[in-house]
């Protein structure tokens, strides 16, 4: 490592991730906590079909401010 780079690394969650991204280009977010929206409640694929995954873990949601769209829920096919 070079003397100006630091030797701790801050843990960084998927949403706030995602939300630093938006923040690039100009897109103002929040993050919200895990299973408190009732988006995530439901089912997200059905497994009647061969294309759907069995698997899907949510990662949470993301509320956007000043746009047409209201939360963006982050989920990941497994």
């Amino acid at each position: 490592m070079h003397d100006s780079e630091s030797d701790t690394f801050p843990v960084k969650s998927t949403q706030e991730q995602f939300r630093e991204l938006f923040e690039k280009i100009g897109v103002k977010a929040e993050t919200e906590k895990i299973d408190t929206d009732e988006v995530e409640k439901g089912d997200y694929y059905s497994n009647y079909f061969s294309n759907s995954p069995a698997m899907v873990t949510n990662h949470g949601c993301l509320k956007i401010k000043d746009t047409n769209i209201d939360i963006v829920q982050i989920i990941q096919k497994g």
